[in-house]
């Protein structure tokens, strides 16, 4: 079991360093999630966020192509139907 050392280091067990791919001189972030923390390569991290990013530059183009459409057929609707 790790134990934190005065300066408040930690050795990462070769179990868990082999799991997340770890290697000397990775850097590593700990990620909260709710009450608990995850230890996580920092790259991993950016790949994530990279992912959700375009996730989500996908649904803001849906969106809009959405409104786009809505706006063109209101524009085309003769008045006594709007």
């Amino acid at each position: 079991m790790p134990v934190v050392t005065k300066k408040y280091q930690v050795t990462i067990p070769k179990e868990v360093r082999n799991a997340l791919g770890i290697k000397a001189g990775d850097e590593v972030v700990f990620v909260r999630q709710g009450d608990s923390y995850v230890l996580m390569k920092f790259e991993d991290l950016l790949q994530e966020f990279t992912e959700i990013m375009k996730d989500i530059d996908e649904a803001v183009e849906e969106t809009r192509q959405g409104l786009a459409r809505g706006i063109e057929r209101t524009l085309k609707e003769p008045e006594g139907e709007k």
